[in-house]
């Protein structure tokens, strides 16, 4: 026990209680015995500064409950209501004592570890704004419960719809109303979809994703334990910049279809 202020409080409020209603009891008036103050200031103490501190006020209490009898008018020393109410006291203060201090040892376990949970949680969102994968996690509703500072930059996310946890689908469809993917407007419904239906079904497959400023990411979705999702978005550009060939142009239009100038919004369109 840690000797401060809390931990004085109880002892110091007991005895100023205990003399003050010895005098008035003696001198002024005659009062009750104040054992359920008594009681209610065991709790305070222990709930200040834990079961050390309620049992020395609880012992406290018990003597000056029992010097209170002692030159009361109306009830003698000897008799055996008095030993019984003195007795009864001290079960009573002693079990407030421990309840109340287990209670309160067990709020501070449960703040500290919060407060670590905290802190943890604070650095782990500083370490991953730190880096270039764009990470977004989803809680089992699909709102988005983290996005770090690369996926906003990536696509262009003000810090107050970020903060908003918006849901997975309204991340998109910023992603479309900004201009950010590098994908004709008539496949754009079709990829929102697609990618919607992936992440739901917890789909780990890759996905390359082009974008309009020509950075390349990597979309992949891991399925969490909670039934939540987390969405990295790796920058791969150079790797996949340097495996495009243009000898394929031929292959690509025969596939897709079209003149040469919707060829180019084809080629780099997002896988």
């Amino acid at each position: 026990m840690r000797f401060d202020w809390r931990a004085i409080t109880g002892p110091a409020l007991a005895t100023l209680v205990a003399t003050a209603s010895i005098f008035v009891d003696r001198s002024v008036v005659a009062i009750p015995n104040p054992a359920a103050l008594y009681v209610c200031i065991v709790a305070l103490a222990a709930s200040l500064s834990g079961t050390a501190s309620g049992l020395i006020t609880a012992g406290g209490v018990v003597l000056a409950s029992a010097l209170f009898l002692l030159g009361h008018h109306a009830v003698s020393s000897a008799s055996l209501p008095a030993l019984l109410h003195v007795v009864l006291l001290a079960l009573t203060a002693a079990a407030t004592a421990v309840i109340t201090g287990l209670m309160r040892r067990r709020m501070v376990n449960a703040l500290r570890w919060e407060r670590e949970q905290h802190a943890t949680a604070t650095r782990l969102s500083s370490a991953l704004d730190q880096v270039d994968i764009g990470i977004v996690l989803l809680d089992a509703d699909t709102r988005a419960e983290f996005i770090n500072r690369a996926f906003r930059n990536y696509f262009s996310l003000p810090d107050e719809k970020a903060d908003s946890k918006p849901p997975f689908i309204a991340l998109m469809y910023h992603g479309r109303d900004t201009g950010a993917y590098e994908l004709p407007e008539d496949e754009l419904s079709h990829f929102i979809a697609e990618r919607t239906k992936m992440m739901r079904a917890g789909d780990s497959t890759p996905i390359n994703i082009r974008l309009k400023d020509g950075q390349v990411l990597r979309f992949s979705c891991t399925a969490l334990p909670d039934g939540g999702r987390m969405l990295s978005y790796t920058p791969v550009t150079d790797l996949v910049r340097h495996t495009d060939d243009p000898a394929d142009t031929d292959y690509y239009l025969s596939m897709r279809g079209g003149g040469h100038r919707s060829l180019i919004g084809h080629l780099r369109a997002a896988e």
